[in-house]
């Protein structure tokens, strides 16, 4: 990975996005891309789409949703607590005792999700599910009028950024999911080499996809592409606890995820796959027995229909802050694509048994 797109990926984990509230990291988005495309623009739902041939009838969507699972402030009582609801789905047991960082009137404000203490739980209380409405952030503030001096009802929040190298060329951050999806599709845009591309590709950042994968419903709409690329996290199944028989076998490392099932064409699957074969590409299989819960489900029934696929990046402890995902699967993925959109024609088809 070069030193420039790195510093991309990593500018994107330590950018705040919680879904409804992405304009942060859209401005880092069309920062790092508009030196590789021809024309960025922003729609009014917030969706940055940044493209190559723009005109061309035939165009290729890049999908990748920069929204991340967050909190948004309901009420502030009067000793200065801030009680929250969630933007996207929490694990209760997760968010427990987390730093997070408030995004207020003033800028940013930090704080800790508080709960009462296990030692002055009661033994009814200690077997009873944890429930958000359990918990509340605490910013230090004696009062409610302190508080609402630097927050107020409305604001979002999020855990506390970080972005961590491991060892193998893994790394944890805060929400891979699905900030490694809108690296991915931006850069495989930055790697395509226009003098050998025949159709339009336009690499959508896509907003509010936690809470109902809205921002590619209207983005899909608007472009009307002929072929749909979705790329999101999947499930990593190459650690403890997880049943390989009922979730495949996805390893961390060993190439992105293709995809297939009735939420995806089949065609453009095989296509993938041998581009992959030809190019020595590594990749992985999955198998999707209804529509995915990623923006490739509305991209393929926008209009009259596309011809979608899903790429997908394994990942470790989703929707946690600890989130892990390999550097080797993210260049994989992104080099897949543009060696995908380099074969495209305006004659490609895709219509099943064609």
């Amino acid at each position: 990975m070069q030193p420039q797109s790195k510093e991309f990926l990593r500018n994107l984990f330590n950018t705040p996005s919680p879904s409804g509230f992405e304009e942060p990291i859209q401005e880092v988005v069309r920062g790092y891309i508009a030196p590789f495309a021809d024309a960025v623009r922003t729609d009014v739902h917030g969706n940055v789409m940044a493209c190559k041939n723009p005109d061309s009838p035939f165009k290729i969507m890049l999908a990748g949703h920069c929204d991340q699972i967050g909190f948004i402030i309901n009420y502030i009582d009067s000793d200065g607590f801030l009680y929250f609801l969630q933007l996207g789905g929490w694990d209760p047991q997760v968010v427990t005792g987390q730093r997070v960082v408030v995004y207020g009137k003033k800028g940013p404000v930090p704080g800790v999700i508080g709960k009462k203490p296990i030692h002055l739980l009661s033994e009814e209380d200690r077997k009873r599910p944890m429930k958000l409405q359990d918990l509340w952030i605490d910013i230090g503030a004696p009062d409610k009028e302190a508080a609402e001096e630097l927050v107020g009802v409305g604001d979002c929040a999020t855990v506390e950024l970080a972005y961590r190298e491991m060892l193998d060329g893994r790394i944890t951050a805060v929400a891979t999911d699905d900030k490694a999806g809108v690296w991915t599709v931006m850069e495989a845009l930055a790697r395509i080499d226009s003098s050998k591309l025949k159709v339009g590709v336009c690499a959508v950042s896509t907003v509010q996809e936690e809470v109902g994968l809205r921002g590619a419903k209207t983005s899909a709409f608007g472009i009307d592409p002929t072929v749909g690329i979705a790329v999101d996290v999947t499930h990593a199944t190459d650690c403890p606890t997880i049943d390989k028989k009922q979730n495949g076998d996805i390893l961390l490392g060993a190439g992105a995820v293709l995809a297939k099932g009735p939420n995806l064409n089949t065609r453009l699957f095989n296509e993938l796959r041998a581009i992959a074969g030809a190019g020595g590409i590594p990749v992985q299989i999955s198998a999707e027995g209804r529509p995915t819960g990623t923006d490739a489900n509305v991209i393929q029934v926008s209009r009259s229909g596309v011809a979608t696929a899903l790429i997908s990046i394994p990942n470790r402890y989703m929707h946690t802050p600890t989130e892990m995902i390999s550097l080797k699967d993210l260049d994989a993925a992104a080099d897949l694509i543009a060696r995908y959109c380099e074969s495209v024609t305006p004659e490609s088809e895709y219509i099943p048994g064609m």
